[in-house]
């Protein structure tokens, strides 16, 4: 039995490399296409990408270095093995590769690793998995662009939901629907507060919108606890970023990423665990 679970851990770290190969390529192609969109509906744009690339999504055109084009070959898109192969550097031009590759393929190795051993290769640990990639996606592209896609949210959300009735999750559906309410309007109320007071706006809609997803997952019980780690973490790297002048232009520091990082948190230890460490 421990020979299967081990198996059944190892295959889920393998699927999730591969998983997380693709999500590199949605992290940094999923926001190009939105304000593709956005550009042609909303400013009357025609955007014309090059004749090489007319199609862009998520599927074309191929993987390609940015700085000489070279288009990668199959063998070169092989996940944390290509790269170290290659020791971090395009094989045509020897531009370094970004180490962020490599890490999300490996964080989400990790966690299917974990979801699996804990669940099993059940609906739930599948769940789980989902739920993961979802994450780490939301958590890089808010971190690069400040933008929580609803294309990502509004399935995780419903996701949670759907798991929650099915009972793929611990977590009962009304407890799950008002764990989506209480995140979205808490978040709402907390933006339009601040917006009041200081005429300025502390946080996107996007973070509402992600918040109402973890309380679907975790129930309205799991919400205090992962905001408040959180809020917490994300003052002190605020406070550490602007004392080291890393701040981006306009001071703002994208909060999803620290709301994906308490939410993983609160999966691998449960929400309640993070309030034992508060003394709450």
């Amino acid at each position: 039995m421990g020979t299967l679970v081990w198996l059944d851990t190892a295959l889920a770290a393998v699927l999730g490399l591969l998983v997380g190969s693709f999500l590199n390529v949605v992290i940094y192609r999923l926001p190009k296409m939105l304000e593709r969109q956005w550009a042609q509906e909303y400013s009357g744009l025609a955007v014309t990408p090059p004749a090489d690339t007319a199609r862009f999504n998520l599927m074309v055109p191929r993987s390609r270095c940015s700085q000489c084009g070279h288009t990668l070959r199959w063998y070169e898109n092989i996940p944390l093995v290509s790269y170290a192969v290659l020791r971090g550097r395009c094989s045509a031009c020897g531009t370094p590769i970004g180490l962020r590759y490599p890490l999300v393929e490996a964080m989400t190795g990790a966690l299917f690793a974990f979801c699996i051993h804990t669940w099993g290769p059940t609906a739930t640990g599948l769940a789980w998995c989902g739920f993961s990639a979802a994450l780490v996606a939301l958590a890089f592209i808010d971190w690069d662009t400040t933008l929580l896609p609803d294309d990502i949210t509004l399935p995780l959300l419903w996701a949670g939901l759907i798991a929650s009735a099915l009972q793929w999750t611990p977590v009962p559906l009304p407890a799950a629907l008002w764990g989506a309410v209480a995140g979205y309007l808490s978040l709402w109320g907390i933006y339009w507060l601040f917006k009041l007071v200081t005429g300025k706006e502390g946080m996107g809609y996007g973070d509402f919108k992600l918040f109402a997803a973890l309380g679907a997952w975790f129930g309205w019980t799991g919400l205090l606890p992962i905001i408040l780690m959180s809020s917490v973490i994300g003052a002190l790297v605020g406070v550490a970023l602007k004392f080291s002048s890393g701040l981006r232009e306009g001071g703002y520091v994208p909060f999803g990423p620290f709301l994906v990082g308490a939410a993983f948190t609160a999966m691998l230890f449960g929400p309640q665990a993070i309030l034992r460490v508060v003394g709450l």
